[in-house]
């Protein structure tokens, strides 16, 4: 019997890995979470394992796995070691999925597309309303969407990006998701059949840098330093340490939040277009603070 695999795609803070621990939260199989980190600092990858190493058992038995080998072998080895009942994969944000489908139909005869769910931010259309290549094929290629971050626009603008989102893709199912909370048997058992088109290759002008330091920052001055970031920075993420504690870090299309989080130095991520432009000078306004 061939083990399922669910490809979970979106863009740069859509809520993939919101979602990934949604689902490990409630479900009651052994899974198998393969994530294949955007950047230097797999930041994503320590919070749901809590340990930057290669495969970490979780609750439930399922496991998190970070993917250092190619795609093939590490399939391979998971089912050896680990049999679970279905493989759940968390792309990159800037990636586009039918390569992984093409590799599963074509090179991986253990394992079967179950289906392919993609997140978008209902936030960041209305704010960035031009949907890119790289979005498009996201949409384009999903069995199921969930439309995330209604919370944050009202009841007229949700209808607008779902209407756009139909336009791209009207056969997928839709579901107007906050933090990613969904039944999470609508996400499984989908068993899709894919026809994978062939499309030009699109170059992605997404850069990123980090920043890492052991310095303390006072909270309302980085505050004040994200609240004026550049538009050029969609995305920003990572650990960062004030006086009273340490805290995680999460920044998209304009808003920021704080969780406490333990950990021992700032590590953080900036991501967007063209960024490298401005990175010295952000790096520089960082060692001001």
């Amino acid at each position: 019997m061939k083990t399922p695999i669910t490809i979970i795609t979106g863009y740069l803070g859509a809520g993939k890995t919101t979602l990934l621990k949604y689902i490990l939260k409630k479900t009651k199989d052994k899974l198998a979470i393969i994530v294949n980190e955007f950047g230097e600092v797999a930041i994503d990858t320590k919070i749901i394992k809590g340990k930057n190493i290669n495969m970490t058992e979780l609750a439930g038995g399922c496991v998190c796995c970070s993917l250092t080998g190619e795609f093939e072998a590490a399939i391979d080895e998971i089912i050896q070691k680990i049999n679970p009942d279905g493989i759940v994969v968390e792309t990159t944000g800037v990636a586009e999925p039918e390569a992984i489908i093409v590799d599963i139909e074509e090179n991986i005869p253990k394992i079967s597309l179950d289906g392919i769910i993609t997140i978008t931010d209902a936030d960041a259309i209305i704010k960035y309303p031009t949907i890119g290549h790289t979005g498009r094929m996201q949409i384009e290629m999903a069995d199921i969407i969930l439309l995330n971050k209604i919370d944050l626009i009202n009841k007229k603008q949700i209808y607008k990006v779902e209407n756009k989102i139909k336009k791209i893709n009207d056969n997928a199912l839709i579901f107007k998701t906050k933090n990613c909370e969904i039944d999470i048997n609508y996400l499984f058992g989908i068993n899709a059949k894919k026809i994978v088109k062939e499309h030009k290759h699109h170059e992605i002008k997404i850069d990123h840098f980090v920043y890492s330091s052991n310095k303390t920052f006072d909270k309302e001055k980085f505050e004040e330093f994200i609240s004026k970031l550049p538009k050029e920075i969609y995305r920003a993420k990572g650990f960062v340490k004030f006086k009273d504690s340490s805290y995680l870090f999460n920044y998209v299309a304009g808003r920021d939040n704080f969780e406490r989080f333990k950990y021992n130095k700032n590590e953080l991520i900036f991501i967007g277009e063209n960024v490298n432009k401005i990175k010295n000078k952000i790096l520089k306004n960082l060692e001001k603070l």
